[in-house]
Protein backbone atom coordinates (compact mmCIF):
# COMPACT_ATOMS: atom_id res chain seq x y z
CA UNK A 1 0.00 0.00 0.00
CA UNK A 2 1.31 3.61 -0.57
CA UNK A 3 2.30 4.26 3.03
CA UNK A 4 2.58 8.20 4.27
CA UNK A 5 5.98 9.48 4.65
CA UNK A 6 7.55 9.74 7.51
CA UNK A 7 6.86 12.56 9.27
CA UNK A 8 9.68 14.04 11.40
CA UNK A 9 10.45 14.03 14.69
CA UNK A 10 10.21 17.16 17.37
CA UNK A 11 12.55 18.13 20.24
CA UNK A 12 12.14 20.87 22.91
CA UNK A 13 15.19 37.08 15.96
CA UNK A 14 12.74 35.90 13.35
CA UNK A 15 10.46 37.59 11.36
CA UNK A 16 6.52 38.03 12.51
CA UNK A 17 4.74 35.12 11.38
CA UNK A 18 1.20 35.43 9.16
CA UNK A 19 -1.06 34.05 12.33
CA UNK A 20 -4.10 35.85 11.48
CA UNK A 21 -4.64 34.82 8.18
CA UNK A 22 -5.96 30.88 7.64
CA UNK A 23 -3.17 28.75 8.44
CA UNK A 24 -4.45 25.92 5.88
CA UNK A 25 -4.64 28.65 2.94
CA UNK A 26 -1.81 26.28 0.92
CA UNK A 27 -3.12 23.00 2.38
CA UNK A 28 -4.11 19.92 0.22
CA UNK A 29 -7.55 19.63 -0.85
CA UNK A 30 -9.05 16.59 0.36
CA UNK A 31 -6.75 13.57 0.14
CA UNK A 32 -7.31 11.15 -3.39
CA UNK A 33 -10.08 8.35 -2.71
CA UNK A 34 -7.85 5.43 -3.93
CA UNK A 35 -8.36 2.38 -1.48
CA UNK A 36 -6.12 -0.36 -0.83
CA UNK A 37 -6.93 -3.83 -1.02
CA UNK A 38 -5.45 -6.60 0.76
CA UNK A 39 -2.45 -4.95 2.65
CA UNK A 40 0.52 -6.59 4.39
CA UNK A 41 1.15 -3.64 6.78
CA UNK A 42 1.67 -4.11 10.44
CA UNK A 43 -0.70 -1.78 11.74
CA UNK A 44 0.92 -2.12 15.29
CA UNK A 45 4.68 -1.40 14.28
CA UNK A 46 4.02 0.87 11.77
CA UNK A 47 1.74 3.23 14.76
CA UNK A 48 4.59 2.71 17.10
CA UNK A 49 7.08 4.56 14.60
CA UNK A 50 4.69 8.09 15.40
CA UNK A 51 3.93 9.73 18.61
CA UNK A 52 1.17 11.99 19.54
CA UNK A 53 -1.11 13.66 17.37
CA UNK A 54 0.80 12.20 14.38
CA UNK A 55 0.38 8.76 15.41
CA UNK A 56 -3.56 8.90 15.39
CA UNK A 57 -3.73 10.93 12.26
CA UNK A 58 -1.83 8.17 10.44
CA UNK A 59 -4.15 5.39 12.28
CA UNK A 60 -6.98 7.73 11.12
CA UNK A 61 -5.46 7.41 7.74
CA UNK A 62 -5.03 4.15 6.75
CA UNK A 63 -8.89 3.79 7.98
CA UNK A 64 -10.00 6.07 5.40
CA UNK A 65 -8.15 4.34 2.51
CA UNK A 66 -7.67 0.79 3.79
CA UNK A 67 -11.11 -1.23 4.43
CA UNK A 68 -9.69 -4.41 5.96
CA UNK A 69 -7.54 -2.47 8.67
CA UNK A 70 -10.33 0.17 9.20
CA UNK A 71 -11.70 -1.56 12.71
CA UNK A 72 -8.37 -2.29 13.88
CA UNK A 73 -7.02 1.33 13.22
CA UNK A 74 -9.65 3.07 14.44
CA UNK A 75 -9.66 1.14 17.86
CA UNK A 76 -6.21 1.75 18.22
CA UNK A 77 -6.55 5.90 17.90
CA UNK A 78 -9.06 5.80 19.95
CA UNK A 79 -6.61 3.85 22.32
CA UNK A 80 -4.21 6.59 21.39
CA UNK A 81 -6.45 9.86 22.06
CA UNK A 82 -7.60 8.69 25.22
CA UNK A 83 -3.91 9.64 26.44
CA UNK A 84 -4.31 13.38 25.21
CA UNK A 85 -7.18 16.41 26.02
CA UNK A 86 -8.36 15.82 22.44
CA UNK A 87 -12.05 15.08 23.37
CA UNK A 88 -13.46 16.09 19.95
CA UNK A 89 -10.77 14.29 18.21
CA UNK A 90 -12.43 11.00 20.62
CA UNK A 91 -15.75 11.55 19.98
CA UNK A 92 -15.05 11.86 15.74
CA UNK A 93 -12.94 8.87 15.66
CA UNK A 94 -15.45 6.68 18.09
CA UNK A 95 -17.88 7.86 15.27
CA UNK A 96 -15.96 6.62 12.45
CA UNK A 97 -15.20 3.22 14.44
CA UNK A 98 -19.22 2.77 15.24
CA UNK A 99 -20.01 3.26 11.23
CA UNK A 100 -16.99 0.95 10.44
CA UNK A 101 -18.40 -1.59 12.76
CA UNK A 102 -21.66 -1.60 11.03
CA UNK A 103 -20.36 -1.59 8.09
CA UNK A 104 -18.07 -4.93 8.43
CA UNK A 105 -21.22 -6.27 10.28
CA UNK A 106 -23.45 -6.17 7.67
CA UNK A 107 -20.76 -7.66 4.99
CA UNK A 108 -21.22 -11.65 4.89
CA UNK A 109 -18.30 -13.87 6.21
CA UNK A 110 -16.83 -11.05 7.57
CA UNK A 111 -15.63 -10.45 11.08
CA UNK A 112 -15.09 -7.30 13.22
CA UNK A 113 -11.58 -7.23 14.08
CA UNK A 114 -11.32 -7.48 18.14
CA UNK A 115 -15.13 -8.27 18.92
CA UNK A 116 -17.35 -5.77 20.55
CA UNK A 117 -17.33 -1.93 20.06
CA UNK A 118 -16.18 -0.26 22.47
CA UNK A 119 -18.73 2.19 24.61
CA UNK A 120 -18.60 6.44 24.09
CA UNK A 121 -16.85 7.28 27.35
CA UNK A 122 -18.82 10.05 28.22
CA UNK A 123 -17.80 10.11 31.55
CA UNK A 124 -14.15 10.67 30.68
CA UNK A 125 -14.87 12.97 28.03
CA UNK A 126 -16.35 14.91 30.94
CA UNK A 127 -13.94 14.94 33.12
CA UNK A 128 -11.01 15.54 30.82
CA UNK A 129 -12.79 18.60 29.51
CA UNK A 130 -12.73 19.77 32.83
CA UNK A 131 -9.49 18.78 33.36
CA UNK A 132 -8.14 20.77 29.74
CA UNK A 133 -10.13 23.72 31.38
CA UNK A 134 -8.71 23.68 34.65
CA UNK A 135 -4.80 23.24 33.04
CA UNK A 136 -5.60 26.13 30.27
CA UNK A 137 -6.64 28.32 32.93
CA UNK A 138 -3.68 27.59 35.44
CA UNK A 139 -1.04 28.04 32.15
CA UNK A 140 -2.86 31.28 31.35
CA UNK A 141 -2.40 32.48 34.98
CA UNK A 142 1.20 31.65 35.23
CA UNK A 143 2.07 33.60 32.21
CA UNK A 144 0.52 36.43 33.29
CA UNK A 145 2.10 36.58 36.47
CA UNK A 146 5.35 35.74 34.27
CA UNK A 147 4.69 39.18 32.08
CA UNK A 148 3.97 40.94 35.02
CA UNK A 149 7.54 39.97 36.30
CA UNK A 150 8.71 40.82 33.08
CA UNK A 151 11.50 37.75 33.11
CA UNK A 152 11.82 36.84 29.32
CA UNK A 153 13.08 33.64 29.73
CA UNK A 154 9.73 32.19 32.09
CA UNK A 155 7.42 34.12 29.43
CA UNK A 156 8.50 32.27 26.36
CA UNK A 157 8.53 29.17 28.79
CA UNK A 158 4.65 30.04 29.54
CA UNK A 159 4.06 30.50 25.50
CA UNK A 160 5.77 26.90 24.58
CA UNK A 161 3.40 25.81 27.84
CA UNK A 162 0.02 27.13 26.30
CA UNK A 163 1.48 25.97 22.61
CA UNK A 164 1.92 21.96 24.55
CA UNK A 165 -1.68 22.37 26.10
CA UNK A 166 -3.57 23.27 23.07
CA UNK A 167 -2.00 20.65 20.55
CA UNK A 168 -2.64 17.99 23.41
CA UNK A 169 -6.18 19.73 23.29
CA UNK A 170 -6.40 19.13 18.98
CA UNK A 171 -6.45 23.07 18.88
CA UNK A 172 -3.87 23.37 16.31
CA UNK A 173 -4.35 27.40 15.70
CA UNK A 174 -4.32 28.39 19.00
CA UNK A 175 -1.02 26.12 19.20
CA UNK A 176 0.52 28.26 16.30
CA UNK A 177 -0.25 31.23 18.21
CA UNK A 178 0.96 30.57 21.40
CA UNK A 179 4.21 29.11 19.92
CA UNK A 180 4.37 31.83 17.10
CA UNK A 181 4.66 34.59 20.41
CA UNK A 182 7.26 32.94 22.20
CA UNK A 183 9.38 34.58 19.31
CA UNK A 184 9.48 37.70 20.92
CA UNK A 185 11.16 36.32 24.02
CA UNK A 186 14.08 34.28 22.75
CA UNK A 187 17.31 35.22 24.27
CA UNK A 188 20.01 32.95 22.15
CA UNK A 189 20.07 31.19 19.05
CA UNK A 190 19.39 27.97 20.48
CA UNK A 191 15.62 29.56 21.55
CA UNK A 192 15.00 30.98 18.46
CA UNK A 193 16.03 27.32 16.96
CA UNK A 194 13.45 25.55 19.52
CA UNK A 195 10.73 28.24 18.31
CA UNK A 196 10.89 27.32 14.40
CA UNK A 197 10.58 23.79 15.33
CA UNK A 198 7.66 24.28 17.21
CA UNK A 199 6.03 26.07 14.65
CA UNK A 200 7.38 23.49 12.09
CA UNK A 201 5.59 21.24 14.00
CA UNK A 202 2.14 22.59 13.86
CA UNK A 203 2.98 23.75 10.24
CA UNK A 204 2.85 19.81 9.50
CA UNK A 205 0.11 18.86 11.20
CA UNK A 206 -1.86 21.50 9.49
CA UNK A 207 -0.19 20.44 6.35
CA UNK A 208 0.87 24.19 5.68
CA UNK A 209 4.22 23.60 3.96
CA UNK A 210 4.79 27.41 3.22
CA UNK A 211 5.83 27.96 7.00
CA UNK A 212 7.33 24.56 7.21
CA UNK A 213 9.51 25.95 4.30
CA UNK A 214 9.88 29.63 5.64
CA UNK A 215 10.70 28.03 8.97
CA UNK A 216 13.24 25.55 8.56
CA UNK A 217 15.17 28.44 6.65
CA UNK A 218 14.78 30.47 9.36
CA UNK A 219 16.08 28.23 12.00
CA UNK A 220 18.92 27.41 9.39
CA UNK A 221 20.29 31.35 9.36
CA UNK A 222 20.11 31.13 13.29
CA UNK A 223 24.09 31.87 14.05
CA UNK A 224 24.33 28.39 15.89
CA UNK A 225 23.22 26.31 12.77
CA UNK A 226 24.77 28.69 10.13
CA UNK A 227 28.33 29.15 11.57
CA UNK A 228 28.49 25.32 13.16
CA UNK A 229 31.60 23.90 12.97
CA UNK A 230 33.56 20.17 13.51
CA UNK A 231 32.52 17.72 16.56
CA UNK A 232 32.21 20.54 19.19
CA UNK A 233 29.27 21.76 17.26
CA UNK A 234 27.85 17.57 17.31
CA UNK A 235 24.36 18.60 18.56
CA UNK A 236 24.20 21.66 16.23
CA UNK A 237 24.75 19.49 13.33
CA UNK A 238 21.94 17.58 14.77
CA UNK A 239 19.47 19.81 14.69
CA UNK A 240 21.00 20.96 11.23
CA UNK A 241 20.67 17.45 9.75
CA UNK A 242 16.80 17.10 11.14
CA UNK A 243 16.20 20.74 9.55
CA UNK A 244 17.90 19.47 6.37
CA UNK A 245 15.88 16.53 6.18
CA UNK A 246 12.39 17.73 6.81
CA UNK A 247 13.06 20.93 4.24
CA UNK A 248 13.91 17.86 1.62
CA UNK A 249 10.48 16.30 2.99
CA UNK A 250 8.25 19.38 2.91
CA UNK A 251 9.26 20.14 -0.56
CA UNK A 252 7.83 16.89 -1.84
CA UNK A 253 5.14 16.57 0.51
CA UNK A 254 4.14 20.20 -0.58
CA UNK A 255 2.73 18.77 -3.61
CA UNK A 256 1.64 15.06 -2.76
CA UNK A 257 1.44 14.30 1.12
CA UNK A 258 0.45 10.78 0.57
CA UNK A 259 3.40 9.29 -1.41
Amino acid sequence: MPLPVQVFNFQGSVEPMQIDADPQDDTQNAPDSYIVENPTLDLEQYAASYTGLMRIERLQFIADHCPQLRVESLKMALTFVQRTFNVDTYEEIHRKLTEATRDVQGVPDTVPDGGVLPPLDSAWAESTRKKALLKLEKLDTDLKNYKGNSIKESIRRGHDDLGDHYLDCGDLSNALKCYSRARDYCTSAKHVINMCLNVIKVSVYLQNWSHVLSYVNKAESTPEIAEQRGERDSQNQAVLTKLKDILGKAHGMGTDFQE
